[in-house]
């Protein structure tokens, strides 16, 4: 069992035993709010990044809880008092609605377009598992992962790295995945490095302070005994490119002979986790906050080595800017 995955694990125990400590709050307006507000102050990870001051933002909101408010109203309360904390891990989940933070993405030019990775797979791409891949006319492979919520076995990894060995080079494409199973993202990472390498650090939380966390723990990432790429590889991002799968693009700017080319990710560099509210709504927050090899905290994203757009010019002609960047570093090294 890699490292990682024992850190996500150790992190999952410890949270599940401070969940059972929680205090009893009545099943009210007041109690449910008093409820989410406290989860947060006391397991959420990234107060000092986010700059929020979670006691003025109790003050504020706190206001605005009335005996008489409907479920909707409640909801819309704790939605806004989340949403200040602008991030992508954080949900409130009702029966008839899902409070979220897509900023991250939203407000950001899309870089991706599905009638153009159609034009550049054709109709006879390959398909193992989740991975749509194909060779190029220029003899580079492409590959296209759309979701680490989709998992990929050994054996689809080395069928597809073997059918693309005869390429020059590798084009992965994760642009729109938002993550998913980080034990996925780092076992396709480890076909792309020969040796163990250090590729970040993690945290996890050890009191109810906002700065009580552990020490730095290591992330390493270890080779896979299945076929390994020996040649260049350019990776392809956008703002989509979050959780998971930007930790995959953590742990491939660690590896050789990889190149980032598109626009920065969306960040959302702590592990989530759930609780549950006195009324049954749940709550979804990140409760361990992930480093990269610098100990730099990838939270808002991590930048490309060339920062590509999609251009109006490129997509009339039925070209993929970022792609064709790709391509020309490729070619023209």
């Amino acid at each position: 069992m890699s490292k990682i995955y024992k850190l996500f694990l150790f992190l999952t125990v410890c949270l599940c035993f401070s969940c059972v400590e929680e205090d009893e709050f009545a099943d009210n307006p007041k109690g449910n709010f008093e409820a989410l507000w406290k989860i947060f102050d006391e397991h959420y990870c990234f107060f000092s990044e986010k700059g929020v001051d979670w006691n003025e933002v109790h003050q504020r909101y706190a206001r605005q809880i009335d005996a008489e408010m409907t479920e909707g109203q409640l909801f819309q309360v704790m939605a806004n008092m989340i949403g200040e904390l602008r991030d992508g891990h954080v949900n409130l989940y009702s029966s008839f609605d899902l409070a979220r933070y897509w900023s991250w993405h939203e407000d950001y030019p899309s870089n991706f377009s599905d009638s153009l990775l159609n034009r550049y797979l054709g109709t006879d791409y390959k398909i193992a598992s989740s991975l749509k891949y194909r060779k190029l006319d220029d003899n580079i492979g492409y590959i296209y992962y759309g979701s680490f919520q989709s998992g990929i076995g050994g054996g689809n990894l080395d069928d597809v790295l073997l059918y693309l060995a005869p390429c020059r080079a590798l084009i992965l494409d994760i642009r729109d995945n938002s993550g998913g199973n980080l034990q996925t993202a780092e076992k396709l990472a480890a076909r792309f490095t020969n040796e163990e390498i250090l590729v970040g650090y993690m945290q996890h939380k050890t009191g109810r302070g906002h700065n009580d966390f552990s020490k730095m723990e290591e992330q390493r990432l270890k080779p896979s005994s299945g076929l390994r790429w020996q040649k260049p590889v350019v990776v392809l991002t956008n703002r989509q490119v979050f959780s998971a799968a930007n930790e995959f693009v953590k742990y491939m700017k660690c590896c050789p002979n990889v190149t980032v080319v598109g626009d920065q990710t969306g960040g959302g560099a702590g592990l989530p986790f759930t609780s549950e509210l006195p009324n049954g709504w749940t709550v979804r927050f990140s409760a361990c906050p992930m480093y990269d090899r610098n100990r730099q905290c990838t939270e808002d994203g991590i930048s490309p080595d060339y920062r590509v757009d999609l251009t109006d010019e490129d997509f009339r002609r039925g070209q993929d800017t970022i792609i064709e960047y790709a391509r020309h570093l490729i070619n023209e090294p």
